[in-house]
């Protein structure tokens, strides 16, 4: 039986963004977006990888920790994906 994923990778990268968008300009550092975002430390910082690399995130420390915070590409991104995805569930697709 194979593992069913349900959500794709464009919704947790949405997840992502929101989160980052919350912390504003002091940033989130990984613990808090794991748990906002129901993902593993690795698979968060697989995707802000990803994220970093597309200009939507940066990454920056403070004293201890890694924090990163949304650009404002990715506040832009973010937005248009949040009209996009009501779109869908007006029209009661799946993406």
């Amino acid at each position: 039986m194979s593992k069913q994923q349900y959500r794709s990778e464009m919704g947790i990268i949405a997840d992502i963004l929101g989160v980052t968008m919350d912390g504003g300009t002091q940033g989130v550092i990984v613990s808090a977006i794991s748990r906002r975002a129901n993902l593993s430390h690795y698979a968060v910082l697989e995707k802000c990888q990803k994220l970093i690399d597309a200009g939507l995130v940066e990454s920056m420390k403070d004293d201890r920790n890694r924090l990163f915070v949304i650009t404002e590409k990715g506040i832009k991104f973010f937005q248009e994906f949040q009209r996009f995805q009501n779109i869908v569930q007006t029209m009661n697709l799946r993406y």
